[in-house]
């Protein structure tokens, strides 16, 4: 396990945020929460997370847009998708990377867990 990782949960609906954040914490990460695509882009977390774990579906800039916009500020980050909607899914633009995965919900946590360790593995 890579406990240095920073994880940032990107999700509109609080219950969400806190449910993965209370699960991550107790597997050993560093967590942070943001309730929305400019609070996160408008924090550190950027340049801070080493996977970004992100809603799809959330108002004002949803998360693809998120994605796109770290994208053409060369910030590329791992991110892990999550929606409620899978048929609301679509590819990011050209300058983003793909992204790890696309997580309809509700997910397996063990599953999710997995991804997470498979992205940091690549990273280290």
């Amino acid at each position: 396990m890579h406990k240095e990782a920073m994880i940032a949960v990107v999700d509109n609906d609080e219950a969400v945020r806190m449910a993965l954040d209370s699960f991550l914490r107790s597997s050993g990460y560093t967590v942070r929460t943001y309730s929305g695509s400019h609070e996160f882009l408008d924090s550190d977390g950027p340049f801070i997370t080493s996977c970004l774990i992100c809603d799809i579906q959330m108002p004002q800039m949803d998360g693809i847009a998120l994605y796109e916009e770290l994208a053409t500020r060369a910030i590329h980050i791992p991110v892990i998708f999550i929606t409620g909607n899978p048929g609301a899914q679509r590819p990011p633009g050209n300058h983003a990377r793909i992204p790890i995965a696309f997580f309809p919900k509700p997910f397996s946590t063990e599953k999710l867990l997995a991804c997470i360790e498979a992205v940091l593995a690549r990273l280290h």
